[in-house]
């Protein structure tokens, strides 16, 4: 029987080190944002951390849709401009 480590992971998920790979960030990286609670959902399966595919996706599409540059509903360059306001306070009356 193969060790744990060089078994593959259910149809549809990624080991941690895999997942790593297809964020482009070291497992290291990852491993603390799971502490933080922080990047795509991850839970414990068969002694080791996993990830679904589709979380990955989906933890990609929303960082894609809070950048400014590629959600234009979010590009500040694209909002009237906003009046200002005077930092001095007026003496009351």
């Amino acid at each position: 029987m193969p060790a744990p480590d060089t078994l593959p992971p259910p149809q549809g998920y990624l080991w941690l080190n895999q997942a790593a790979g297809r964020l482009g960030v070291k497992p290291s990286t990852l491993r603390k944002w799971r502490l933080q609670r922080r990047g795509p959902a991850s839970f414990k399966h068969a002694g080791k951390v996993i990830y679904r595919e589709t979380a990955i996706q989906e933890y990609l599409d929303g960082c894609e849709a809070s950048d400014s540059r590629s959600n234009p509903d979010l590009n500040p360059l694209l909002r009237p401009p906003q009046p200002r306001i005077s930092g001095r306070r007026t003496a009351a009356a």
